[in-house]
């Protein structure tokens, strides 16, 4: 729509108010069905306002490759704020200045728990608000209308006849799938390595503050070195992520720092360099729509791909050996139990009592390599070819 008929920043505003309204209904919910339906409905209005947003200021930036990360950094430093102000603020009391990021820390409120359910208020009020601002003061973004065809969806997902897109794409999916792993598992990780329960939100927060500064630069590596080798490059970085942190599990737990600092180069390098090069490929008349459908492919297939692969997972880290138990051979069939042979090969430890995490750190590493390979191997910058793609009839 946002392509065709309604100017993006209406589109983004009416989302934002409507979304508002289903999240502060979730906080007086009380019966699961209700709350399932309103989450439901939440996301499908919250979703959209990825691409929109990224849309808006790539059709409004004089140079997006440059400037694109500088305005996306702001993203990353809400995301902090709202996490990191709602807790120490509205859940704790006697809070004091600590080293640990965010350099606060406080005393959990008796009624804590309870007043969880009011993160989804605030969150409400804000994007209704928000919802107004992108409304009243966001540029206008205005559909196109020089396009001979009708749905701008489908234009946008016939981008994957280009080699660049669908290369990128493929392996967006499979990055996807362990970026989203990363976020289930590497919380419980930290614990049983030593980190204190407590901390953990903290530790984790150190891959936001370098993604800060990596999103700063990435303008600048973009024009030096290109699509390909930056995008390669976030690849390799989940590689190293996860690498690290099975190093990590029976070695110092102050590894875990760099393979969590490593998200900033992940995120930045791998997604914002994509978003950016999407927004290049695709003609102007469906540029909304693709950043849609890119948004499906790595915001929506990816995390459902991810849970059926963090659930295998579950079987390859598993403490009890698969040989033993029959009734799990039959269920998984011969992949869970050839790959953990596989492992076993290659000198990864399995452990006898809890999860052996480094069958599944190295997992998602492999994972990871094999992104970046096909990156390296398949991938070109078509994007010239794409950009024009669907301006032939004119």
């Amino acid at each position: 729509m946002a392509d065709r008929f309604l100017n993006a920043e209406i589109a983004l505003g009416a989302l934002l108010l409507i979304g508002g309204v289903f999240n502060i209904g979730l906080a007086y919910v009380t019966e699961f069905a209700p709350f399932m339906l309103l989450s439901i409905a939440y996301s499908i209005c919250y979703m959209p306002t990825i691409a929109l947003t990224n849309s808006i200021c790539f059709a409004n930036l004089t140079d997006p490759d440059t400037a694109f990360p500088r305005v996306r950094v702001w993203g990353t430093v809400g995301w902090i704020v709202a996490s990191t102000l709602f807790g120490l603020l509205y859940l704790n009391t006697n809070v004091s200045l600590t080293w640990m990021p965010w350099f606060f820390k406080g005393d959990p409120k008796p009624e804590a728990t309870s007043l969880i359910a009011n993160a989804l208020i605030f969150s409400g009020v804000i994007s209704m608000l928000y919802g107004l601002y992108a409304m009243i003061l966001l540029p206008r973004t205005r559909p196109s209308k020089n396009s001979t065809h009708p749905l701008a969806f489908l234009e946008a997902f016939g981008l994957l006849r280009f080699r660049g897109v669908l290369i990128l794409t493929i392996a967006s999916l499979a990055i996807s799938m362990i970026h989203n792993v990363y976020f289930v598992r590497t919380g419980p990780w930290l614990e049983t390595i030593g980190f204190p329960k407590g901390d953990i939100g903290a530790v984790m927060s150190v891959g936001q503050i370098v993604e800060i500064f990596v999103l700063g630069v990435l303008g600048w590596f973009l024009k030096r070195l290109g699509f390909r080798l930056v995008i390669t490059i976030g690849a390799i970085a989940y590689f190293l992520r996860f690498a690290d942190f099975a190093w990590a599990t029976s070695g110092p737990k102050e590894l875990a720092f760099i393979g969590i600092a490593l998200h900033g180069f992940c995120f930045a390098f791998f997604f914002a360099a994509a978003f950016i090069f999407i927004d290049r490929a695709a003609p102007k008349e469906a540029r909304h729509s693709a950043q849609t459908a890119f948004g499906i492919a790595i915001l929506g297939v990816g995390p459902i791909l991810s849970g059926f692969f963090n659930g295998w997972l579950d079987q390859v880290g598993s403490a009890t050996s698969l040989e033993a138990r029959p009734e799990e051979l039959q269920e998984l069939g011969g992949l869970a139990v050839s790959w953990r042979s596989a492992l076993e090969g290659m000198g990864v430890p399995f452990f006898e009592d809890g999860m052996s995490y480094p069958a599944i750190w190295w997992t998602l590493a492999i994972v990871g390599a094999l992104a970046a390979v096909i990156v390296v191997v398949a991938f070109t910058d078509d994007s010239d070819k794409s950009s024009a793609f669907g301006q032939d009839a004119d």
